[in-house]
């Protein structure tokens, strides 16, 4: 089958590898679950570049197919094939893992799931891992530009469950479960990567 490919993921692949490469340092060789692994190129980009990071792959299963055509041609042995996760089931895969990092999803899924997800994330992680969240969101209920309200009319438009979330929402919510916030950073295209840490229990 022809690989699945997103603009987007080859537009924001090389800002998100710059803080990955910061906040996973080599002496970690730390085993990552990404979340919702989509077309699978960015998989491929970070095992590659994060050599000493055993990635994991996971989705729904309709996305299995795209993301194995991508691992197919990857030569190294640190890309795992996508393990089946819906973030509202109540048993995740096996951990523990030391991060776990997941991009564009909170906008597409329901509010409901989003503290699915990080309840999910911090039953895996190990104390002290960080949960690495990429996409849009506001800030005090407001858009952060222009083409960031655009988007969320565009979203409202596929799905009424989907849309850009708020900042606070995910702070406190995240904070409620044991993850708490260890970074905001501001990365092109109006998007944001949250750092969240593990506390322990």
């Amino acid at each position: 089958m022809d690989k699945p490919f997103s603009q987007a993921c080859e537009n924001n692949k090389q800002p998100i590898l710059q803080v990955l490469q910061s906040l996973l340092p080599r002496a970690t060789n730390a085993r990552v679950l990404e979340v919702g692994s989509g077309t699978g190129q960015h998989a491929v980009f970070f095992a590659q570049a994060l050599s000493h990071v055993t990635w994991q792959t996971s989705d729904l299963p309709y996305n299995h197919p795209g993301i194995l055509s991508w691992l197919r041609d990857y030569p190294g042995n640190n890309l795992l094939p996508p393990l089946v996760l819906d973030v509202s089931q109540p048993q995740w895969p096996a951990g523990p893992f030391d991060a776990i990092f997941t991009a564009n999803t909170l906008h597409i899924m329901a509010w409901e799931r989003v503290p699915d997800l990080l309840r999910g994330a911090a039953s895996v992680l190990v104390e002290g891992g960080l949960l690495i969240i990429y996409g849009p969101f506001n800030y005090n209920g407001q858009y952060t530009s222009p083409s960031n309200a655009r988007f969320d009319q565009w979203l409202l438009q596929q799905s009424p469950d989907s849309a850009i979330r708020d900042f606070e929402a995910v702070r406190d919510t995240a904070s409620g479960l044991g993850l708490a916030v260890q970074q905001d950073i501001a990365m092109p295209a109006n998007n944001r990567i949250l750092v969240f840490h593990r506390q322990s229990d």
